[in-house]
């Protein structure tokens, strides 16, 4: 007997590596039977042919619950014979969990005093000692063989070693540094950042996101099994996806672009096209409101390539229709509202961005926005008006969380733009006092720039002789948009 065997301090017998008492499982049985101090499975249980196979082809959860059943024993019993928690057990036998810790299966077995008979050679108590020698296979590398516990006697045995090996091996590659609670918890905080991005201060959701985005990198900096590996992906992507849009609301157009970036580099890991679609729809909607126009619509064309049906279609065809309207392309722009007018018309399911609401939907507010802003950059300023009205009607009267006031203050900017066309100074000014009002938080920065458009309106020459109107301008010319240099960015 080697040196560090260790041995039953009843009847004498070497005990398994992985029987972790002081006593065989027979020692073990005799004693809970005489004493009657725990719960015990009787003798006949184990001459059950269902449980002799269940345990024969290492189905734990099976096992258990047949155990249960033959002895009367509750999950508590279980739980307090094997040192499991009783919801582990209750996870085992409904098979959403598997027993694959070679630790855990020992303790499993000896807990509830299976006979050796029924046990894989590895958990068996050997009858006689054996000096434990390494076993190497000429086709397997050193660093990969497992530790066997002697030479295998038989092919029976061999068969038995190579499953413990290949547990062994299943046990180090499903460990992980993330739960699926955890990955729950994190998805739910991006969808309540997404929620609240379209009626919260920029401010609290920019610390917000950039925590959950640093959670997330260190998560991926650890290690977990592939499919959690790819929602971290995911979930990470969509973070810094909500970054690009809050760095183009502050009207940093570069680092929003730096977002982009990475966020296209986790759907390229993720192999995800939903997330691939996003964010080259947010890249057209960067380039959209930048110099870069023409680009834009070479990102519309890119995206539809990889949107799925529903409202990341609709998304990408504003986007489309819009940026055509900016450099004067009426064929596209009229073209673009035909495909959204099409995509509406399509049934889809959420798919994996608008699951997660808020800013990552495109509903029919939104929709008509886009519309009504279209039509304004071609100059058919009644037909605009009609569809900013109808966002704005819907953003007052749908639920407060769902109202964005970026979207809502620029359709109202379209609608102000209609009436100074039409000469209605005083419905203009209607319009105008609400964003006038808005605090200097929720002024996004495109909000200054069309502000700006709105001045220049009120300052040509047919204006000149209107009071109401040198009011609007002078009101409007000292607009200030968000400052990202002032104190907006802390807590």
């Amino acid at each position: 007997m080697g040196k560090n065997a260790r041995t039953c301090a009843g009847c004498g017998c070497r005990l398994s590596q992985y029987n972790l008492e002081d006593r065989c499982a027979a020692c073990s049985r005799d004693m809970r039977r005489h004493g009657q101090t725990a719960p015990c499975v009787p003798d006949e249980v184990w001459l059950d042919p269902d449980i002799q196979t269940a345990i024969a082809s290492w189905d734990f959860g099976l096992a258990s619950r047949l155990i249960r059943e033959r002895a009367r024993l509750r999950q508590d019993d279980m739980a307090s014979l094997t040192g499991l928690s009783q919801g582990f057990l209750s996870m085992l036998e409904a098979g959403s969990r598997r027993l694959t810790n070679l630790d855990k299966a020992a303790r499993f077995l000896q807990g509830i005093g299976t006979p050796d008979a029924l046990l894989a050679p590895p958990f068996r108590e050997p009858a006689a000692p054996t000096p434990p020698t390494p076993t190497a296979y000429p086709s397997q590398p050193r660093n990969h063989a497992r530790t066997p516990t002697h030479t295998p006697r038989d092919l029976d045995e061999l068969a038995a070693q190579a499953a413990v090996q290949s547990l062994h091996f299943t046990d180090e590659i499903t460990k992980t540094n993330v739960s699926d609670v955890e990955l729950e918890a994190h998805e739910s905080m991006l969808t309540q950042i997404a929620g609240d991005y379209v009626h919260a201060p920029l401010h609290r959701i920019f610390t917000d996101l950039v925590s959950t985005r640093d959670q997330l990198f260190d998560l991926l900096l650890g290690r977990q099994p592939p499919s959690q590996t790819r929602e971290l992906f995911l979930l990470a992507g969509t973070s810094c996806l909500l970054l690009a849009h809050a760095s183009q609301n502050l009207g940093d157009e570069d680092a929003a672009i730096a977002q982009l970036q990475t966020s296209w580099t986790f759907a390229e890991q993720a192999d995800h096209n939903d997330l691939r679609a996003w964010v080259k729809g947010t890249a057209a909607l960067i380039a959209e409101w930048s110099n870069r126009r023409q680009t834009a619509l070479d990102y519309t064309r890119q995206a539809i390539q990889l949107a799925p049906a529903g409202e990341t279609r609709i998304r990408i065809a504003a986007i489309e229709a819009r940026a055509a309207a900016r450099i004067g392309d009426r064929s596209t722009a009229m073209t673009a509202l035909t495909d959204l007018q099409r995509a509406r018309e399509q049934s889809a399911a959420p798919d994996a961005l608008t699951r997660f609401g808020g800013l990552l939907t495109f509903p029919l507010a939104k929709q008509e926005y886009y519309i009504g802003g279209t039509l304004a950059l071609l100059g058919e300023h009644h037909q605009a008006e009609h569809h900013a009205a109808a966002a704005v009607d819907l953003y007052e009267n749908g639920p407060e969380e769902h109202r964005s006031y970026g979207d809502e203050a620029l359709a109202r900017l379209d609608i102000v733009t209609a009436r100074l066309t039409a000469g209605e100074i005083e419905g203009a000014g209607e319009q105008l006092q609400p964003l006038l009002e808005l605090p200097a938080d929720r002024r996004i920065r495109q909000l200054g720039d069309a502000m700006h458009q709105v001045t220049r309106l009120l300052e040509e020459p047919r204006f000149a002789r209107s009071p109401i109107a040198r009011e609007l301008a002078d009101a409007t010319r000292g607009y200030q948009a968000i400052d990202t240099r002032t104190k907006a960015l802390t807590p």
